[in-house]
């Protein structure tokens, strides 16, 4: 007989709720585990039982995934849709295997040419090797002149950049220069300024000073004398 179908809702219980959810967690964990070897599928999971208890799997670092997944959420709703984000994921990884292949093929290349070549030495004569000699010479000449040229191009970029620095530096040096001047320059402004303000201000205090004595002097009638001209004389 087939088993029945079970409903799928709450379980009331707690002691079957625990069970089942232990043996449903390590049927989710293991389905988890096919899909990632069996698909070479990049997997996280991530569960939390009623308790609070964390059980996760991934067959790859599961932070990396969650990142990767957040980046593909973001990128998703700046109108990027995931297809194109795992197409770009996968064209980068396609890239950086052929980069490898490339490098395996061109190390067995160079291995089996100098297997090759130095096995065919073995059937040369003294002349023969001489030539060969003569080839390696130049070619290594060759070799060391343009390993001569890229380092003087390396130190001519390096000269350029070093000649922009300094136009820079010696730019803003100025600027930093005008900068202090007219800070100065407005300082000294605004000191003349505040200068004669103070002198004026005084010299009107003084000369309302001087009418108040007089006047309070002559309504007295003592103490006071003043300087006419005329008379030349002091009254008292």
């Amino acid at each position: 007989m087939g088993r029945g179908k079970i409903e799928i809702k709450r379980i009331e219980n707690s002691t079957n709720r625990q069970v089942t959810f232990c043996k449903r967690r390590n049927g989710l964990l293991k389905k988890a585990y096919e899909l990632a070897v069996l698909c070479d599928a990049e997997v996280a999971l991530i569960v939390f039982s009623t308790r609070g208890r964390l059980y996760e799997y991934g067959n790859n670092n599961i932070r990396a995934t969650i990142e990767r997944y957040k980046k593909a959420s973001s990128d998703n709703a700046n109108t990027h849709s995931v297809q194109e984000i795992n197409a770009a994921y996968y064209q980068q990884e396609s890239a950086k295997l052929r980069q490898q292949i490339q490098t395996i093929q061109n190390s067995n290349r160079l291995a089996a040419f100098s297997g090759i070549f130095i096995n065919s030495l073995s059937a040369l004569n003294v002349k023969e090797l001489k030539q060969v000699e003569n080839r390696l010479e130049k070619a290594i000449s060759r070799i060391r002149s343009k390993k001569h040229e890229l380092l003087l191009a390396e130190i001519e970029n390096l000269h350029k950049r070093e000649i922009k620095l300094d136009n820079e530096s010696i730019y803003l040096r100025t600027k930093i220069a005008e900068v202090e001047r007219f800070q100065q320059h407005h300082h000294q402004m605004v000191s003349g300024t505040e200068m004669t303000a103070i002198e004026a201000l005084a010299s009107r205090n003084y000369f309302a000073h001087n009418i108040m004595t007089i006047g309070s002097g002559s309504g007295a009638g003592h103490g006071c004398s003043y300087f006419d001209p005329d008379k030349k004389t002091h009254l008292g």
